[in-house]
C-alpha cells in the first residue's frame, strides 16, 4: 500500500507571523516603486520643498476598519488640495446642495488645478480646482464666520479618525508665496462668487491645505468616502450619502485635474492628489487607498503613487466600471413551509392544515447586498410562484442596503398589500442601520411585521395560517397520555399502566425543566401549555405544545444534551426511568412499540434538518 507522504508542520511562529495577500502586494508595491527616481518635489510653496524625497508609504483601509500600512506610511505631510472633496462635502452638508451648485459648477475643467479662469457663468468649473476650492471655504465661512477653521479641522478630523493639527510653518509659507491663490479669489470676488473678505477666506483656504495628515489618515479618510460617509474605523456617519455620492462623482471627473480623463480610464478609481505627495482613492463599497511620496509629475501628482493606484486596479481588475455582481446570487434560499416548518412541534389538527395550506407562506432568505437590481430580481422571482398569504423576507446574510434597493424594497412591500400579502421580516434589528434604511421607506405600511428570529417569524406565519382556517392553537388545553405521538399504538392497559407511574409537574413561565450535561433520569410529556429546547449556546432547536413529548433521548444517552425551559405556566407527566423499566418488563410489546414511535421520531426530524441543507445549497 502506498504511504501518503508525512504531514507538513510548521511553526506557530512561522504561522503567527504569515501576511495576508493584500498586504504582501502592497509590500511588493512598495519595494517595486521605491526605485523609481522620476519627478521632483513641489517648491513653489517654499517649505513644501524640504520633504525629503526618499519618503514613501502606502496605507490601505478596508470597509470594516482594517487598515493595512506598509513604508512610511505614519509620517506627517500637508493635505493640501486632498481637502478639497471633504469640504465640498462638508459645504453641501452645511448649506445644502441648491446654495452650494449655485455657486460651483461641476464640470471638469481640463485646465491645471490653479487656472485662474472661470466657466461661461463666471463661476468655478468644478470644486476640486483652486477656484472651486477656495469658493467652498469661502460659503463655509459664510455659515460659521471665524469659526470656519475650526470647523473644518474637526470635520477633517473625523474622516481620519483622529484629531489633525496643522503645520505652521507650511501654513506661514504658503501666506508669503499665495499671490496666485490671492488672484483667483480676487476673480471670484469680482465675479460676485465670494461674499466673504478676501483675506479672511484665503487665510482659512491655507490653513486648511497645511492640515498635517499620514498615507493612513487618507486611506481612512479615502474608505469614509467609500463607505457612504461612514469611518470605517470609528463606525460614526461623518457626511450623509447624498454629500458623499456628489463628491465621489466629481472626484471621478476632476479630482485628477488635466489627467482626470487618461485617470478614469486607466485606474477607474475615484481619487484626489495633493501637491504635498498625497494621492488618495476611494473605490465605493470596496476600500480607501492613501499614499506619500512627495516627487511629483508634471501633472502634479505623485509619481510613486500614481504607479501604486495603477499596479493595484490593474492587478485585481477594481475598475469601477468592472463591476461583476450578479442579482441572482443575492438569493441564498426560496422555499415555503412544506419544505422547511418552524422548530415548534405541532398537533395533528394544525399538521393538517399546515400541510393543506403550506403555499400560504413562502420564505426568501437573501444575502448580500441589497440593490435596486437585486432587489427588482427578487421581486420578479415573487411574482413568478402562486399568490402566498405571508412573505418572509429574511435579512441576517444581507451585509447592506442601498437607497435605491430600500426603496424598491418599500414600493414592493406596498404592491404586495394592495392583494392582501402580509410581509414579515427577519433578521434584523430595529436599531441597526438596515433598519433605519428600510424604516425610512416602509414606515406608513401597515402590513409589516418583524421578528429578530426566522424560526420566530415562521412559526408566526404558522399561527396565523392555522386561525384562518378553522384551528384552534389552545395552549391552556390539557391532554393525556393517549394523545402523544411516541405513545400512540399502546393498548389502554398499557397506557393505564404507563399513567400509574407518571407523576404530575407544574411549572412557572421561565422555570428551567431540564438542564443540559446532567443526568437523564425521566421522560416528560407535555399536558398543558409550552415549552422550548434549546442548546447550551441558546440556539432554539424547538417549541413543543400539549401533546408533545421532551426528555425522549433518555431512553438513548445517559446525559442531557439539551436545556428544556417552560414558555408560560405549563403542566407536564413525568416518568422515572426506573418506573419505565418495571413497564417495559411488564409489557415488553408495549416498550417495543414505544421504541418504534421514538425512531420514526428522530427519522422525521433528520428528513426535516436534510431538507433544511437541501434548501441552502440548492442556490
Amino acid at each position: 500500500m502506498k504511504q501518503l507522504p508525512p504531514a507538513f508542520t510548521a511553526s506557530p511562529a512561522l504561522w503567527a507571523s504569515s501576511k495576508p495577500p493584500l498586504l504582501r502586494f502592497l509590500d511588493r508595491c512598495h519595494a517595486d516603486f521605491s526605485a523609481e527616481t522620476g519627478g521632483a518635489v513641489a517648491d513653489y510653496i517654499p517649505e513644501l520643498g524640504k520633504a525629503d524625497p526618499a519618503h514613501f508609504g502606502i496605507s490601505l483601509a478596508t470597509l470594516d476598519g482594517h487598515v493595512y500600512e506598509v513604508g512610511d506610511s505614519r509620517i506627517p505631510f500637508t493635505i493640501q488640495s486632498m481637502s478639497k472633496p471633504f469640504v465640498f462635502a462638508l459645504a453641501l452638508d452645511t448649506l445644502g446642495a441648491e446654495r452650494v451648485e449655485s455657486a460651483i459648477g461641476v464640470e471638469p475643467s481640463g485646465d491645471p488645478f490653479n487656472s485662474i479662469r472661470l466657466n461661461a457663468d463666471n463661476h468655478p468649473f468644478n470644486p476640486m480646482v483652486n477656484a472651486g476650492a477656495i469658493t467652498c471655504t469661502g460659503l463655509i465661512r459664510e455659515a460659521k464666520g471665524d469659526g470656519a477653521f475650526e470647523y473644518i479641522r474637526r470635520a477633517l478630523s473625523r474622516f481620519a479618525g483622529r484629531e489633525l493639527d496643522v503645520d505652521e510653518a507650511v501654513f506661514a509659507s504658503e501666506t508669503v508665496s499665495g499671490d496666485r491663490n490671492r488672484a483667483i479669489a480676487y476673480l471670484l470676488r469680482t465675479s460676485h462668487v465670494l461674499r466673504e473678505d478676501v483675506d479672511a477666506v484665503l487665510e482659512t483656504y491655507f490653513r486648511q491645505c497645511a492640515v498635517l495628515v499620514t498615507a493612513r489618515d487618507i486611506a481612512v479618510m479615502a474608505a469614509t468616502l467609500a463607505n457612504r460617509g461612514i469611518n470605517p474605523v470609528t463606525g460614526e456617519q461623518v457626511m450623509t450619502p447624498y454629500a458623499i455620492s456628489r463628491t465621489l462623482s466629481v472626484m471621478t471627473s476632476s479630482g485628477m485635474y488635466d489627467f482626470a480623463g487618461e485617470w478614469i480610464y486607466r485606474v477607474g478609481i475615484p481619487a484626489k492628489s495633493g501637491v504635498g505627495g498625497g494621492i488618495l482613492a476611494a473605490l465605493p463599497a470596496r476600500l480607501g487607498l492613501g499614499s506619500y511620496s512627495p516627487k511629483l509629475d508634471n501633472h502634479s501628482n505623485s509619481v510613486r503613487g500614481i504607479k501604486v493606484c495603477e499596479a493595484l486596479s490593474r492587478h485585481y481588475d477594481l475598475h469601477m466600471l468592472n463591476r461583476s455582481d450578479d442579482a441572482r446570487n443575492s438569493i441564498i434560499a426560496d422555499y415555503d413551509i412544506g419544505k422547511n416548518p418552524s422548530r415548534r412541534s405541532r398537533r395533528p389538527h394544525e399538521r393538517k392544515i399546515l400541510t393543506t395550506h403550506h403555499q400560504q407562506v413562502r420564505v426568501i432568505e437573501l444575502v448580500g447586498t441589497l440593490s435596486f437590481s437585486n432587489v427588482d430580481y427578487v421581486s420578479r422571482q415573487l411574482a413568478a410562484k402562486p399568490r402566498p398569504q405571508f412573505v418572509i423576507f429574511d435579512l441576517r446574510r444581507v451585509t447592506s442596503m442601498t437607497r435605491a434597493g430600500a426603496r424598491l424594497v418599500a414600493e414592493e412591500f406596498r404592491e404586495l398589500a394592495t392583494h392582501g400579502v402580509t410581509v414579515i421580516l427577519s433578521g434584523v434589528k430595529r436599531d441597526s442601520r438596515e433598519w433605519k434604511v428600510i424604516g425610512e421607506w416602509t414606515g406608513d405600511i401597515s402590513n409589516v411585521r418583524d421578528f429578530y428570529l426566522l424560526d420566530t417569524a415562521i412559526e408566526w406565519a404558522e399561527d396565523q395560517v392555522v386561525y384562518r382556517y378553522g384551528g384552534a392553537i389552545d395552549f391552556h388545553e390539557t391532554t393525556e397520555l393517549s394523545e402523544q405521538p411516541l405513545l400512540a399504538g399502546l393498548t389502554p392497559e398499557e397506557l393505564t399502566d404507563l399513567a400509574s407511574i407518571a407523576s404530575v409537574r407544574h411549572y412557572r413561565r421561565g422555570e428551567r425543566i431540564v438542564t443540559s450535561g446532567e443526568p437523564a433520569t425521566s421522560l416528560f410529556f407535555l399536558r398543558s401549555g409550552a415549552v422550548h429546547v434549546t442548546l447550551p449556546d441558546g440556539v432554539r432547536l424547538a417549541t413543543l405544545t400539549a401533546g408533545m413529548a421532551f426528555g425522549e433521548m433518555a431512553l438513548l444517552e445517559s446525559h442531557r444534551s439539551a436545556d428544556v425551559l417552560a414558555d408560560m405556566a405549563a403542566t407536564a407527566y413525568e416518568i422515572r426511568l426506573r418506573d419505565f423499566e418495571h413497564f417495559r418488563k411488564q409489557h415488553p410489546r408495549g416498550s417495543e412499540r414505544i421504541m418504534r414511535n421514538l425512531a420514526q421520531l428522530l427519522a422525521d426530524r433528520l428528513i426535516v434538518a436534510n431538507t433544511r441543507v437541501d434548501l441552502l445549497t440548492a442556490h
